[in-house]
């Protein structure tokens, strides 16, 4: 079975950076797509960046120029690099990744409902 496994996450203060990051196992072949979420509490999930499988992105407006998806094909590993962290971005971060239905190029967007294999989360938290 497909397993996601994220880490990295942890406590910055507002304006520093976090790198998190998320394996993926139990498939022997690239995701079209790959994404990260995120939720607050009492909030909802909230898409943040999606990657296509061959590097196309896609980022939410809130975290444009200042986060970067990537992936590392051959580590089967997605990462998000996260500059000028706002207390906003506080959140439960959270990867997925579609491997079995074509939705990359401009299908590839973070919108949940492309995505079937999901991770457990990693938090981030930013202090002001």
């Amino acid at each position: 079975a497909v397993q996601l496994v994220e880490s990295g996450g942890g406590s910055v203060q507002a304006g520093g950076s976090l790198r998190v990051s998320c394996s993926a196992s139990g498939i022997d072949y690239d995701a079209y797509c790959m994404g990260w979420f995120r939720q607050a509490p009492g909030k909802e999930r909230e898409g943040v960046a999606a990657i296509d499988s061959d590097g196309l992105t896609s980022y939410a407006d809130s975290v444009k120029g200042r986060f970067t998806i990537s992936k590392d094909n051959t580590r089967n590993t997605l990462y998000l690099q996260m500059d000028n962290l706002k207390p906003e971005d506080t959140a439960m971060y959270y990867c997925a990744a579609d491997f079995y239905q074509d939705y990359s190029g401009s299908y590839c967007t973070p919108t949940a409902s492309i995505f079937y294999s999901w991770g457990q989360g990693t938090q981030v938290t930013v202090s002001s």
